[in-house]
């Protein structure tokens, strides 16, 4: 098989080793974990050694989901450990390891420590990314790992992990069909594939296929299951300034989520039933700190270089979501938003449904702007998203260019109103990367 193209995200020294690495792109497909359990193997089993591990799958909401175990975790007072990907500038960001960032220099000492004992054998760059990872994890103390899956599950570089102290699921859409199937029932059963034999799984809400699937799994599994609207609940309070979680555990008050959309209560509360179910003894003043949670381009306020060009009292914001049932949770915020018009600006990765991401959008949007970023990688062309809009988009066909024109259009008396860019984190990246963001 011919090794997939980096991108021009991985730069630096880390990007140089990554780049040798990916020569050594395996030429057969392998539809197992034996050859990075092999490499793990060679380096000690550095997966066997990490703090209490939370696995976290599915197709929608795994990062902001992971990033409130973390806001919980941190507020209790806990050293933490989170793994996720994709990056959206550069590869650090994959790696937070007790609370901070790792170097780029310690991340290169550990991506060469692979290269060496790898020793030229066949390998994919994410099994490296996965491998340094768990090493960095391994080598830190803290209380808590957090570990988002990259696709799938069943056969995901992350599912070498083999006693973790939960698991959970997020929201389960169409996405990655060639990879994972054609039918939610299909990929349910990839998603499905990190539950565990006597690990307890959490899941939010999910369509009845889908449902059925991690149900039988777990049963199969011996896996306690915690479902929302049955082992758990979460609700916002009658004047809507709060959220009230309850379990057979007992009942939480808890804040709104620092995370904004509706969609993001099921996230909370999602992180919240995973962590109770894994019995890690969280202290309750942890609980609150889903206020504090925050993850990039997910419905992330802009406020630098590029909002900037929009008129004085407009907003920006930028959302990664990329399939279409990321498209019917934007179409939800837009809803709720319904005070002031919304103009999208929309670029997507070349292998996305971008008729079904837009579906839901079109009816909502003041406007539509298809663009293509000279950096964003396998950037799907202008025409194909305006063709996927039935014409409705026009080409924008740079974030600049597009958030200048609407600007111009407005002119500078024009009533306030909203601007989304989405469809894409490869786009987000690119967008942060102009607006001036910095991770903390």
């Amino acid at each position: 098989m011919k090794a997939p193209a980096l991108g021009p995200e991985f730069v630096g020294r880390t990007g140089q080793i990554l780049e040798r690495l990916n020569r050594l792109y395996p030429a057969l497909i392998d539809l197992s974990l034996t050859r990075l359990e092999t490499l793990l193997a060679r380096l000690g089993h550095p997966e066997r050694h990490m703090p209490p591990v939370v696995h976290v799958a599915g197709t929608n909401g795994k990062g902001s989901t992971c990033a409130f175990m973390r806001a919980v975790a941190e507020a209790a007072g806990w050293r933490v450990h989170v793994l996720t990907s994709p990056h959206l500038v550069h590869a650090t960001e994959r790696f937070r390891i007790a609370g901070q960032i790792v170097s780029e220099h310690e991340l290169a000492a550990v991506l060469e420590e692979i290269e060496q004992v790898n020793a030229g054998a066949p390998i994919t760059v994410f099994e490296v990314l996965t491998t340094a990872g768990f090493m960095l994890c391994a080598r830190h103390p803290a209380d808590l790992t957090i570990v988002e899956v990259g696709l799938g599950g069943r056969f995901d570089a992350t599912n070498v992990i083999q006693h973790p102290a939960a698991c959970a699921i997020t929201a389960i859409s169409m996405d990655h069909e060639a990879f994972l199937g054609d039918t939610l029932a299909a990929i349910a059963g990839e998603k499905a594939g990190i539950i565990k034999h006597g690990v307890p799984v959490a899941t939010g809400r999910q369509p009845a296929e889908v449902m059925a699937v991690i149900a039988r799994t777990a049963q199969a599994q011996t896996a306690p299951l915690w479902r929302r609207d049955h082992e758990w609940f979460i609700d916002p309070t009658a004047d809507g300034t709060a959220l009230r979680y309850r379990d057979a555990h007992g009942t939480l008050d808890l804040p709104l989520p620092g995370l904004r959309g509706a969609h993001q209560i099921d996230n909370a509360g999602l992180a919240i039933a995973t962590l109770r179910a894994s019995s890690l003894p969280v202290p309750r003043q942890g609980w609150a700190g889903i206020a504090r949670a925050r993850w990039p381009a997910r419905m992330q306020r802009l406020s630098g270089h590029l909002a900037a060009l929009l008129p004085k009292g407009w907003e920006l914001w930028l959302d990664g979501g990329h399939n279409p049932g990321a498209g019917h949770v934007l179409a939800q915020v837009m809803d709720e938003w319904s005070d002031q018009s919304t103009h999208l600006v929309i670029g997507m990765k070349q292998t996305k449904d971008a008729t079904g991401f837009l579906a839901p959008l079109l009816p909502r949007a003041a406007s539509i702007q298809a663009v293509a970023e000279e950096g964003q990688h396998l950037a799907q062309p202008v025409a194909e998203i305006v063709a996927a809009s039935g014409g409705r988009a026009t080409a924008g066909p740079t974030l600049h260019a597009a958030l200048s024109h609407l600007a111009a259009k407005a002119g500078p008396d024009a009533p306030s109103a909203r601007v989304i860019i989405c469809g894409s984190l490869y786009l987000a990246g690119v967008a942060l990367q102009h607006d001036g963001w910095q991770p903390d």
